[in-house]
């Protein structure tokens, strides 16, 4: 390969980018990347039918959350129709191409006779133009489609970047159509349009286009265009062991941001599901770029596995500046009608060991703005009329305290003196009246994100 590397990726907007075609997008962006080259955006919008800008919308939003940058597009195609009709002119013109005009009930009934037969269903070449051969009268008001003259006979023969070398012998698959009646082109002719006039260089792409293949090297050869290489990754598999797809268990990438999902995590979670740099499970993105160079890719289907990229996330969340972190956080308040304060990178450097998304957090979080109430059974528990005075001897020596970490400090300590109790003895019912849970980060710690007001507000409401 001598070219400029230059990949693609090229989702049709009839629903949301899903997981497995986001993983397509971020080795193509990585291999491009590694190799110095260009990445590209296509969106492939011929199925005008199911096609919507609503999903146009959210492949942009998620590929801009995830930070895979691209060189070039968006590019439709449904703004190259002029291109594509003008390369079938072209192949009408020079044979490669031909127009048929079987209605759909006249292939149902080949199809059935081929069963019938015990045959495999193909298109018998009816409409194919072949020296001497007597074509059937054209018919009137049939609009016709185009089909591609596959070869006959002989093997398509590539050398896959995933899987190694795949034949499949051209009697296995018939004259494709190539353009619908309407003048829109399918998707095998127009995606090789796309990529010999982008100039792509190698394909990554799910192993369900496999069968696709045969068809868009023997348009490339018709064409006499440059073959890319090509790389089929296996599926994903949801936690019941069936491919995951748009219609079937996939979940969008942009439900996975909405769920409090760092898009750090998600980069090195996806790279991971069917690509591996030894033992490495966390590293950064420009180290994926650095690795990146299409080897170790695997053969065998991906497991989806929630909680490893939970495990991730956490990471992730544990790493982040939490400045930063406090302005996702605040975003998941906002859909609860909570307006945080300058206290939330705070309360985030504080709580964030603790969770595995931003929503966890913001859960943590809204326990400072919000009124909490404790489950009875944790009121019950550690609320005993026992140590009730207890509470009430903290709140009153904090109402005189300066309100910082080693003041409160110091004032819990002189309660528990006071009152002759261990920590625990404390700690566990003031949590309860503070945060709603027994269980918290340190108590001296937790109390100073508080307003003095409403801890003690709290503290009281025995």
């Amino acid at each position: 390969m001598t070219r400029k590397v230059r990949t693609r990726i090229a989702p049709s907007p009839t629903g949301f980018l899903h997981l497995g075609t986001a993983r397509t997008a971020l080795y193509s962006w990585a291999y491009a990347r590694h190799h110095g080259g260009e990445f590209v955006l296509r969106i492939e919008d011929t199925d005008v039918a199911r096609s919507t800008q609503e999903s146009t919308e959210q492949i942009l939003a998620s590929m801009q959350w995830l930070g895979l940058d691209y060189d070039e597009g968006p590019v439709y195609q449904m703004q190259r129709l002029d291109r594509y009709h003008a390369v079938i002119a072209q192949m009408l013109a020079e044979g490669t191409a031909y127009h048929c005009y079987c209605t759909p009930a006249e292939l149902d009934a080949m199809r059935e006779a081929q069963r019938e037969r015990g045959e495999k269903t193909l298109y018998d070449r009816r409409w194919r133009p072949e020296p001497g051969k007597q074509l059937p009268p054209v018919p009137e008001g049939v609009p016709p489609v185009v089909r591609f003259c596959n070869p006959v006979d002989g093997d398509v023969t590539w050398d896959d970047l995933v899987k190694g070398e795949i034949t499949i012998n051209n009697r296995e698959i018939d004259d494709l159509i190539i353009q619908r009646p309407d003048g829109v082109p399918t998707y095998n002719f127009a995606v090789v349009v796309d990529d010999w006039d982008m100039a792509i260089t190698h394909v990554f792409r799910g192993d369900e286009h496999i069968n696709n293949t045969p068809w868009q090297i023997n348009i490339f050869r018709a064409l006499g265009a440059p073959l890319p290489l090509f790389g089929h990754v296996p599926v994903i598999l949801g936690d019941d062991g069936q491919k995951l797809s748009k219609r079937r268990g996939a979940v969008s990438v942009t439900a996975y941001e909405e769920n409090g999902y760092l898009p750090e995590a998600m980069l090195n979670y996806l790279a991971r599901l069917g690509w591996s740099h030894g033992d490495e499970e966390l590293f950064t993105r420009e180290q994926l770029v650095q690795w990146f160079d299409g080897t170790h890719l695997s053969k065998s289907p991906a497991q989806w596995d929630a909680a490893k990229l939970s495990w991730v996330n956490a990471h992730y969340i544990k790493q982040m500046d939490d400045t930063a972190l406090a302005e996702l956080v605040a975003t998941q308040l906002k859909k609860r009608d909570i307006v945080a304060d300058e206290r939330l990178p705070g309360i985030c450097a504080l709580f964030k060991d603790r969770c595995d998304t931003t929503v966890v957090l913001a859960d943590w979080a809204a326990r400072f703005y919000a009124d909490v109430t404790a489950s009875e059974a944790d009121r019950n528990h550690h609320l005993s009329d026992a140590i009730r005075p207890a509470v009430a001897a903290l709140a009153d020596r904090l109402a005189g305290v300066d309100w910082d970490k080693a003041a409160i400090a110091a004032g819990i300590k002189e309660v528990l003196a006071a009152q002759g109790l261990k920590m625990p003895a404390l700690a566990m019912p003031v949590r309860v009246l503070l945060l709603g849970t027994p269980q918290t980060p340190s108590l001296d710690a937790v109390l100073a994100l508080f307003s003095r007001e409403t801890a003690l507000a709290r503290l009281r409401a025995l």
